[in-house]
């Protein structure tokens, strides 16, 4: 019997055990979840560090705050913190205390599965980072890791080692943790939950957990070859092998990882801005079916990172139409958002703000994406600032922002309280000015020729200028960062009661308790829409023809 059955059945008490060791022990979907997203922020607090050590190195032309090497080293530290160890972490500690209150399970598939794949995580992170402790410290090869700067002798140290086999063990968990979840979504959806009649976050991390199964086998792939390398002189990416085989491996993984990492963002968003704009989300087959779209383009763009090596012009062509193409189902989100939110009693909370925000900042990177898919244009600024802009506003002016949104959404419903709403518009224009202060100006620095990745630069015009800029805006975001940790910790103890359901949503769920106990549910309420809440609440206009519009 399903647990979403099960649901509907008398419900024994639980008896939740309490203490620290009853975390460690816990195979409960929902502190599992929490313990990502703690694990997240810890990493997130050295990312930001690392991030503005490097900002400090930059603040002037000819600084001299870090060598050479250990600009490298947080460098590499800093890119691989933030993509591993922070982004994937917080979408999969969401997917996970959320996806099975959405469809109405009672837990995961596998819980235990569900607990080794966070512990992968977990030690994972542990071997990244005593990389410090070893002989020569960090890994210096960039976050990339390319090779032949990854081999031997160019880099001997320990450090890149402890990089491969922290990636590794991640990659491990975060396997484990996609197919728990596609088991979770297709076996235990509450009755009369059909495949079309799922939250969209649910549809989103579907296609996700899809794409981690098949993208990071490349990686796991490529970081075994490059063990071997180092350890039996294998040739697999040497200057005697192949060394642009590592980069057709890594990127073969490293685009679909874009869409891993924005793909759960994108459900956050399409939750979000329907229960703000009071109307049903607007072409929600259209959004299903792009979703899908990207998941099988994500596969063909690969070689975009790779315009600069010399392939030939007609692999340069083919891909430069492809990374085109998947422009096409993205811009069919924005506008499925924009018209959900046209002629909506739109109401303005922390969460909508940064639910908007992250329409406008996503929408900007997406165009420079689409001017680096121009290969005359990429051969021009493939190396320089313009690159690490058009990264960053995918990544921390999309995805950040809409985590941001999610937190100011599902907060409430995790810990029962709110969190403050002042406080959270303090942090919400601290981090749109940090953000546009630290990364617009990047676009100018990169077309006045400043190459990324160097620990210094000479006083060239117009550089000093826009670095101390951006370096400020850098602490800016620090400060927004900040004022969102005091007001979580602030809200936990002393934030205003919740209750079930404090912004009138209509997924499952806010049909139980905030927090939600240990069995999710009493009862699973019916599902015969895609807004079981609404239909429960309004029995008598409850709009049936939802559960098959598009």
């Amino acid at each position: 019997m399903s647990d979403a059955v099960a649901g509907s059945l008398p419900v024994v008490e639980d008896e939740v055990e309490e203490g620290p060791l009853s975390w460690v022990a816990s195979v409960d979907h929902k502190r599992i979840g929490l313990m990502y997203i703690y694990l997240a922020l810890v990493f997130l607090v050295i990312g930001g560090l690392e991030a503005l050590l490097m900002r400090l190195q930059l603040a002037g032309p000819n600084m001299a705050l870090l060598t050479p090497k250990q600009f490298n080293q947080i460098f590499t530290m800093h890119g691989t913190t933030m993509i591993f160890l922070v982004v994937m972490p917080v979408v999969t500690g969401l997917a996970n205390y959320l996806v099975p209150l959405m469809i109405g399970a009672r837990d995961v598939a596998f819980p235990r599965l569900n607990a080794f794949g966070f512990w992968m995580l977990f030690f994972g992170g542990i071997l990244l980072y005593y990389s410090f402790c070893v002989e020569g410290g960090a890994p210096d090869a960039g976050w990339f890791s390319y090779t032949p700067l990854a081999e031997q002798p160019y880099s001997s140290m320990r450090g890149v080692d402890f990089w491969a086999l922290g990636l590794l063990a991640m990659g491990v968990g975060s396997v484990a943790a996609a197919l728990n979840l596609i088991v979770t979504i297709f076996t235990l959806r509450a009755p009369g939950m059909g495949l079309l009649m799922v939250p969209m976050f649910v549809w989103m991390f579907l296609i996700t957990a899809f794409l981690i199964i098949f993208a990071l086998p490349a990686l796991n792939a490529a970081l075994v070859m490059l063990l071997v390398d180092r350890y039996l002189n294998a040739n697999f990416f040497t200057v005697q092998g192949a060394p642009l085989l590592w980069q057709h491996y890594f990127w073969a993984f490293g685009h679909p990882e874009v869409y891993i990492l924005v793909l759960p963002a994108f459900g956050i968003i399409s939750e979000v801005l329907p229960v703000f704009s009071r109307k049903p989300i607007f072409g929600y087959m259209f959004l299903a079916g792009s979703t899908l779209a990207i998941g099988f383009l994500s596969y063909g763009v690969w070689v975009h990172h790779m315009f600069a090596v010399g392939l030939g012009m007609t692999p340069l062509l083919a891909f430069q139409a492809s990374t085109m193409v998947i422009a096409v189902p993205t811009g069919i989100k924005i506008w499925n958002w924009l018209a959900t939110m046209w002629g909506g009693r739109l109401r303005l909370t922390t969460a909508m703000l940064f639910a908007i925000t992250f329409i406008v900042q996503f929408t900007l990177g997406g165009l420079s994406g689409i001017t680096l898919a121009v290969v005359p244009i990429d051969w021009q600024v493939t190396d320089t600032y313009y690159v690490v802009a058009h990264f960053h506003y995918v990544a921390l002016g999309g995805i950040l922002f809409a985590l941001m949104a999610g937190a100011y959404y599902w907060f409430p419903k995790m810990s029962g309280r709110m969190l403050d709403e002042r406080l959270g518009r303090w942090n919400f224009w601290l981090l749109v000015i940090g953000f546009n202060m630290t990364f617009l100006v990047q676009h100018f620095l990169g077309l006045m020729g400043m190459p990324r990745r160097v620990y210094t630069y000479p006083n060239l015009p117009g550089f000093a200028a826009l670095n101390g800029i951006s370096t400020l805006g850098a602490f800016v975001m620090g400060i927004a960062v900040l004022v969102f940790v005091w007001n979580v910790l602030k809200s936990v103890r002393q934030g205003a009661q919740a209750g079930d359901n404090p912004w009138s949503a209509w997924t499952l769920e806010w049909a139980t308790t905030s927090p939600p106990p240990e069995h999710n549910f009493e009862r699973v309420p019916p599902v015969r829409s895609r807004r079981p809440i609404w239909d429960l609440e309004n029995p008598d206009r409850a709009d049936w023809k939802d559960a098959h519009a598009g």
